[in-house]
């Protein structure tokens, strides 16, 4: 029997760190994570294409620049308000708050800093604006159900979807 590599309908599974521009760790994962390679459109294309060919066992190291990976610093994405105009819940750093747009996108905002008697939130991605620094292991490599290439999603209810490298 051959041994699987990477190609288009190959469910992947992988563990991953990310590290910043310092080289420290961001976020890391050691269960196993699972995207449909080629097909699922959620994976950043630059680590697909990184991973193309790989086998179980292999690692990848990828740097993308925000434009590639979690986007630019939107100011539009950013608020600021009195203090006196902000429920007490959302007056500690951290606290989240869920706003609507008038085209009905839901944004969520955290606060980032509060001085001077003013509440700042961002709604931005944590990484946005940073170069991210994506580790992958590759955990196994199976071709995908005829249900997963129709719906171009990972069935496997046991290896959840990454959360911060499918965006």
């Amino acid at each position: 029997m051959t041994e699987e590599i990477i190609k288009k309908q190959k469910v992947v599974s992988f563990t991953y760190t990310i590290l910043d521009d310092d080289g420290s760790v961001q976020e890391q994962s050691d269960l196993p994570m699972s995207y449909l390679h080629g097909i699922d459109s959620k994976m950043f294309p630059k680590v697909e294409r990184e991973l193309e060919g790989k086998k179980v066992g292999d690692t990848i190291e990828v740097t993308l620049e925000p434009v590639d990976a979690f986007g630019e610093i939107d100011p539009s994405r950013t608020f600021q308000d009195s203090v006196e105009n902000v429920p007490n819940e959302f007056l500690e750093i951290g606290a989240e708050a869920t706003f609507q747009s008038d085209d009905g996108e839901q944004i969520t905002m955290s606060v980032t800093r509060i001085e001077n008697g003013q509440v700042y939130l961002d709604g931005n991605h944590p990484y946005a604006g940073r170069r991210m620094t994506f580790k992958v292991t590759v955990t196994g490599i199976r071709s995908a159900t005829v249900e997963e290439v129709g719906s171009g999603e990972v069935v496997d209810s046991d290896v959840p979807p990454p959360p911060e490298m499918l965006h």
